[in-house]
């Protein structure tokens, strides 16, 4: 169990008394010489004059050498840590980069998705491996294709470097060059040059299923706003009959995107509020009075357990004033805002300043949000799971795709009978499809979604596709305070 600074700064304080009073006949005793500087000390002020003053004995009396940003860095993670909230971090350099490219919307970079292992061994070395590269981007543009193995980056093996360290060399200023060295297969590599751009943070992708506009959205950034603009305008030119917002495994971003994307189905009244206990820090976001909303059609919100924070408000302020119906899974439960701050070394913190509350006054931490539709993936039994395992770790499912080449639905689903067949799977797999084609995609270009698969978006598109059915979900669909005051109820009454 940590402790709180409190208590670790009482008994590094007694520790060193002791240690001190060993050597009295040197030293002045620790503990009075605190108590006689800081004797009319405001609190505050005393434990900020033990912490400095800890960190210079420790300099000075360390058996080795001491980093002084180590020591910085555990303070700095040691106050958050006390505050016993798990959003409420330090953010080292890795960190500070991720939020700053939520925040931003861009970096300068090559454009490739990239993934790698922690572990890197002489017989497996854990080389970068490209995941897909993003349209139109350097990397795109040079030929570099999912599943293909960046090996050097400027000459340096990168399975001898950290993911941070790789990121550090990718990104940088624009304009400016960075050489990799592809191994694509076993045996062959060669050499790019790439020219850092401008990259995007793509979070929005879009089509039409029939007469239905769907829209995945994987976080909410400073361009998610503009994107969703423009998904909504294609699908007004398309005649779209009803609209599905994938918000599944969104864990969140900007508040203010989700207020802005909120206000274009929200006619009049509360998004969201924020209450702190600070009175500056407490703010009420309402709808515009602008007439483009989106009406008359049935709207769908697709979550899951990961659909946290951003994700929530919106699914919130829409179940709220009853502008759509959500369906999938309870949602995660981040009821809470958070600040992020840079400090002068590449790294940040991120603090809750606020927790915040749906149109109706509700808030969701710890709680989550429960669909209106309840729909869940299949679970599997102990046998599949044990069969699921063999096929991916017998690398089956890679050898057919890379000897196959192109792999179109009907070779995925013979393939898909033959494995079942060998490995005992009784039924129908979607499942075991589902990993083919994501196998397959990881070499061609990933589809948006995939019905064959996705219960939960086939339930979306049922509702969509009926009106009678949408309205009257609706219409029994409870706001967020009324599940709480149920469940109260409930609780009280056991």
């Amino acid at each position: 169990m940590e402790q709180s600074v409190k208590s670790i700064i009482k008994k590094v304080t007694v520790i060193f008394a002791a240690v001190l009073i060993c050597t009295a006949f040197t030293h002045q005793c620790y503990g009075q010489k605190f108590n006689t500087k800081f004797g009319n000390a405001t609190e505050d002020q005393q434990y900020l004059a033990i912490i400095e003053e800890l960190y210079f004995y420790i300099q000075e009396n360390y058996v080795d050498e001491v980093d002084a940003n180590k020591l910085y860095q555990g303070a700095v993670k040691g106050m958050l840590e006390s505050l016993d909230d798990p959003y409420s971090a330090y953010l080292d350099t890795a960190g500070w980069r991720a939020i700053s490219d939520t925040t931003t919307g861009s970096f300068g970079g090559v454009g490739l998705y990239i993934s790698k292992s922690p572990v890197s061994t002489p017989e497996d070395p854990a080389y970068v491996n490209v995941s897909m590269p993003i349209e139109n981007s350097p990397g795109a543009k040079a030929g570099i294709k999912s599943g293909d193995l960046i090996i050097k980056i400027n000459g340096t093996d990168t399975s001898t470097i950290t993911m941070e360290e790789v990121l550090d060399k990718l990104r940088g200023p624009v304009g400016e060059s960075v050489q990799v060295t592809i191994r694509r297969g076993k045996t062959y590599e060669f050499d790019v040059t790439l020219v850092r751009e401008i990259i995007e943070n793509i979070t929005v992708k879009y089509a039409m299923i029939d007469s239905i506009g769907y829209i995945s959205m994987t976080e909410f950034s400073v361009n998610t706003t503009a994107k969703i603009q423009e998904a909504l305008d294609f699908f007004k030119s398309s005649s779209y009959t009803g609209l599905i917002i994938d918000l599944r495994y969104n864990g969140g971003g900007l508040l203010s995107t989700a207020v802005n994307i909120a206000d274009k189905f929200i006619d009049e009244g509360m998004i969201v509020s924020t209450k702190s206990r600070i009175s500056y820090q407490n703010a009420q976001y309402k709808a515009s009075a602008s007439k483009t909303k989106v009406k008359n059609i049935p709207v769908v919100v697709l979550v899951n357990k990961a659909s946290a924070s951003a994700s929530e408000v919106l699914a919130g302020a829409l179940k709220d004033t009853k502008k759509a119906v959500l369906v999938g899974e309870k949602t995660y439960g981040k009821g809470s805002v958070q600040v992020p701050t840079q400090l002068f070394d590449n790294d940040g913190f991120k603090l809750t300043i606020a927790k915040y509350y749906s149109p109706s006054d509700s808030n969701i931490d710890g709680v989550g949000i429960e669909p209106d539709v309840e729909v869940t993936f299949p679970e599997l039994s102990d046998e599949e799971e044990k069969a699921y395992v063999e096929i991916l770790n017998s690398g089956e499912i890679e050898a057919y795709v890379e000897n196959k080449g192109t792999v179109t639905e009907d070779d995925i689903r013979a393939f898909s009978k033959s494995l079942a067949e060998k490995y005992n799977l009784a039924g129908d797999s979607a499942y075991l499809r589902k990993l083919i084609r994501n196998r397959s995609e990881n070499v061609e270009t990933a589809k948006i979604y995939d019905l064959d698969y996705d219960v939960q978006l086939n339930k979306a598109l049922e509702i969509a596709k009926n009106s009678a059915e949408y309205e009257k979900i609706l219409k029994n669909s409870k706001t967020l305070k009324e599940m709480e005051l149920q469940q109260n109820e409930n609780k009280e009454g056991k």
